[in-house]
């Protein structure tokens, strides 16, 4: 921090460390709970995956709609962000354990002489939010079970996907940004295939994707060195086409899942997270959905 520059943080937010009770590193848990006396049934609930990048986009987004509900159709609610103990907003190698689904597998390392990447550990995660965050949550502030949202971006989005064809019941809302569905081979579309019967919830699935995660590279990309390089590996994750087939595939199945696919404008991978997470926020705590 530079010499008279104080520092700032966000209203109303803070964050406690929670370490998984099988052991192991703890999780960052940034949260937000709305001022004042929550409703009858509890305060609708919206968690985010990668919570040290997402966790400032949903505040942001709350906080400039929930008080004009009439302009936005969005009430107050509570953000729980799960992230890690550290400053940058993505820990790599603790991200693609927690958000890669199996099979585990090990991948070369980030940086020569690193340590390899590991990937596998979804459904640990998944028992971790089920069995120890929720009910932690649940122990601090009231909230409305049938009123919950999970929300992830590119991998988070995998892992989104994962726990909508696990758990089915465990959210209202899947909100899946730009998910890596093409990863080792679209695996996650064999857990889709044997996905449990979902209760009468009525799941409701929100797809989306970047305008240039599809077969074009935003104006600006084609300017950059690796530009046909970055093209080739688009096409062949088809992050657009992907996700909007499984939205038409999955929209109105047996199993009660409604869908919608989306998407954002003049986005790329990265610059689709604020857009989305914004969406995230509309649809958690939508008043009239």
């Amino acid at each position: 921090m530079m010499d008279g520059v104080t520092a700032y943080a966000m209203p109303g937010t803070g964050y406690f460390d929670l370490t998984p009770a099988s052991g192991g590193e703890p999780y960052r848990i940034f949260l937000s709970i709305p001022a004042g006396e929550p409703p009858a049934e509890g305060w609708p609930l919206l968690v985010l995956t990668d919570g040290n990048a997402t966790f400032p986009f949903a505040v942001a987004s709350l906080v400039t709609q929930a008080p004009y509900p009439t302009a936005t159709n969005t009430g107050w609610g509570v953000v729980a962000a799960i992230g890690y103990p550290n400053d940058e907003p993505y820990n790599a190698m603790r991200r693609a354990w927690d958000l890669g689904p199996p099979p585990i597998k090990s991948y070369p390392p980030y940086v020569e002489g690193g340590p390899p990447v590991l990937i596998g550990g979804t459904g640990q995660l998944l028992s971790f939010i089920e069995n120890e965050l929720l009910p932690r949550l649940a122990d601090m502030v009231r909230l409305d079970p049938a009123r919950r949202s999970l929300f992830g971006h590119s991998f988070g989005g995998l892992f989104t996907l994962y726990a909508l064809f696990e758990r089915p019941g465990l959210f209202k809302n899947w909100i899946a940004a730009s998910p890596t569905i093409y990863w080792e081979g679209s695996e996650i579309l064999n857990n889709e295939a044997r996905r449990p019967a979902a209760p009468g919830n009525s799941p409701f699935l929100h797809l989306s994707a970047g305008e240039y995660e599809g077969d074009e590279l935003a104006p600006f990309q084609y300017k950059n060195d690796d530009a046909m390089e970055r093209l080739e590996k688009k096409k062949a994750e088809r992050t657009v086409a992907l996700a909007r087939e499984m939205a038409e595939r999955l929209n109105g199945t047996a199993d009660g899942i409604r869908t919608e696919f989306e998407v954002f404008a003049g986005e790329t991978h990265m610059s689709v997270l604020g857009p989305a997470t914004n969406r995230a926020i509309g649809i958690a705590f939508a008043l009239n959905a």
